[in-house]
Formats: C-alpha cells, structure tokens, sequence
C-alpha cells in the first residue's frame, strides 16, 4: 500500500524537507502541499491524501482553524508539527482535542543535527496513522465542559481487603484522548494511585496533566521526582526523563525520574511497569492503550508473571493498535476492553 500524504507549512524550507524526509520512503508518496491552511482545507477535499501533515503556526487560517474545518468536512488523519514550548504544547493538545491523531515536535535547531532520528519518526507516525489499522476518524465535537459531565458514583470502596494497590497505564500515540476518555470517568475518591507514562516532550507533559486535571474528578498532575504516592491521584510521568517506582526508607512508594538512556521511548511504559512489577506483585493492575509499537509489553510481561492482572485497549478504539497488539499477541492480556468500557472496567477491577 502507497500513502498518500500531504504537506502544510508555511515555510518553503520545511516543506521541502518534509516531502524529501517522507518520499525516501518508498510506500509514501507527497501528493500536493499547502502554505496556509485554507490551501490545506481546499486541497484535502480534491487530492483526498491518506494523511496530512499540518503547521500549527501559519498565517491567515491557521493549523487549528483549519483542522477544525477538515474534521467537520471531510475527515483524515492529521498530523500537526507544533514547537516544543509550553504555548506550543496547550496548543497542540487543543488540536489533539479536536480531531489531530498525533502530533511531531517541530524543533528547527535540530532538524539539521538530528535529521535522521526526525526522519525515523516522522515516517513511522505517517504510516502508522495512515494504514486501516490507524486513525479512527470523527467529525470534531467540542469536549463538554466539566461542570456538564455526570459525575461517575464510586463502586470501588475503601473497605476490606484490596485486590489491586494501584494502577499503571502506558500509552502513545492516541493515548490524549483515550486517557480524556478514562480519567474523567473516574470517582474523586479513587482508592489507589494511579501512574501513567504517556510518551510526550518534556514541555508537554505539565500542561497535559492540568488539562486533564481540569476534566477529571480526581486529582491528575505531573509526577515530581521524590513525592509519595497517594490514593485518588493520577501521576504524569515527566517527559523529561523515563520514571519508576521505589520504596523509601519509611516505607511508602516514591516517584524517581531518571534519564536512563537505554530506552528509546520518553517517558518509557516498561520503565515505570517493570518497577510496579517489583513492588507490587500480584496487587497491581495493568492496562495498556493506543500506540505505535510494543513499549509496554516487557513491563507488562512482568507484571502478569508477578500475578497482576492486564487490560488492553480493542483495536476498533485504538488510533494505533501497536502496543496493545504486541500485549494481546503475547497471550499476557486478561481482557481486551474498548475505550469506552476502560474506565468501568478499570473500577470494577480495584
């Protein structure tokens, strides 16, 4: 199968470059570019490309307003180029919000430093979103505003003896919205902690844990190296390093971000999983989500050999069905749940 892809940026230079980065592919074809994004809207509707590429910055119609236009139009697979600053960041998770499958930090001052790693994922997401075991499109509807949400009644109870201790959750790409999908569904008075490791630059993270801190009843924030867990609270895993779980001195399990190098993936979900396989045995639950490829699925492995029970996310939900396939071809998942039941499944199993 040949991809389609089309190419809008405003800048000529980074527009070639993209083309000559994705055309060293041989089962990717650029079909057109655009320099703004009403180029983009007209030109999605007449070459119909399999996949977009879109700038957030861009002047006349930007990449939000354009993409808004393409979700409610004529729906593909985007993905936006946003720069790695905080604003950058509540940007491109706005654009992930309304319909965006992915999005690639768009640093100038490494494209020529580290081309070939740039290269690597650009036409590793291109094709992934692009293939039927890709994106699910939709029409773009504004998420409700908190105070609309129903508010989910606890069926987990704080009383007698527990099954799980916590919960660990790994996902990539798709794994914004499907963690949007999960947290808010979740009671205030959730009785564990939850740790999440969600691969994201370090400038995302924090503003991605507000946001979801925003929607959700419980308690959701980036993790801090050193802090304790507690029950009702979600922990982000910093996107600057990879995170694990340790034991203090006292007793209690403490976050440690560490910039362990032998991990491609940043935050890494076997990083955070293999040290939650350590600690908690057989009273942890693990529950893996969309994204490309199988991080996740050796800390995984550990943790269903400890005697910890594993969900994964069905491909029907998933953007891209690449780490929760890895789990479920390796005979390691205890249930395969869509997106919609994860957060009553999730409960039900506390």
């Amino acid at each position: 199968m040949t991809v389609r892809a089309l190419v809008v940026d405003d800048s000529a230079f980074i527009r070639n470059a993209i083309i000559m980065m994705l055309e060293s592919d041989p089962d990717i074809k650029v079909v057109g570019n655009a320099k703004n994004g009403a180029e983009a809207v007209e030109k999605v509707a007449q070459l119909k490309p399999d996949v977009v590429t879109m700038d957030v910055e861009m002047p006349g119609m930007d990449g939000i307003a354009a993409l808004k236009t393409i979700m409610e139009k004529t729906p593909v697979p985007v993905i936006m180029l946003s720069s790695l600053t905080t604003e950058g960041a509540k940007t491109t998770l706005d654009a992930l919000d309304i319909g965006a499958v992915d999005f690639i930090p768009k640093n100038l001052s490494e494209m020529s430093v580290n081309i070939v790693a740039i290269k690597r994922i650009l036409i590793e997401k291109v094709k992934a979103v692009a293939t039927k075991e890709g994106a699910t499109m939709q029409a773009y509807r504004p998420p409700s505003p908190p105070s609309a949400r129903v508010a989910i009644p606890p069926r987990a109870t704080a009383t007698g003896a527990r099954k799980v201790s916590i919960v660990a959750i790994g996902t990539s790409t798709g794994g914004p919205k499907a963690l949007q999908d999960i947290l808010p569904r979740l009671p205030a008075n959730f009785p564990v902690p939850i740790v999440i490791a969600q691969h994201m630059p370090a400038n995302f993270t924090k503003p991605f844990a507000d946001r979801l801190d925003q929607l959700s009843q419980l308690a959701v924030k980036e993790a801090e190296d050193g802090e304790a867990l507690k029950p009702g609270v979600a922990y982000i895993a910093p996107g600057r390093g990879h995170t694990q779980l340790v034991r203090s001195r006292t007793g209690e399990t403490t976050i440690r971000v560490s910039l362990n190098e032998d991990y491609i993936y940043r935050p890494s979900v076997d990083f955070l999983m293999l040290s939650v396989a350590e600690l908690y045995l057989a009273k942890a639950l693990g529950v893996i989500l969309t994204g490309m490829g199988n991080d996740g699925l050796k800390g995984l492995s550990a943790m269903k050999r400890a005697g910890s029970r594993v969900l994964a996310q069905n491909e029907a939900s998933c953007v891209v069905y690449g780490m929760p396939k890895a789990v479920v071809e390796a005979g390691i998942a205890d249930k395969i749940v869509g997106i919609d039941a994860m957060a009553d499944e999730i409960i039900n199993s506390i």
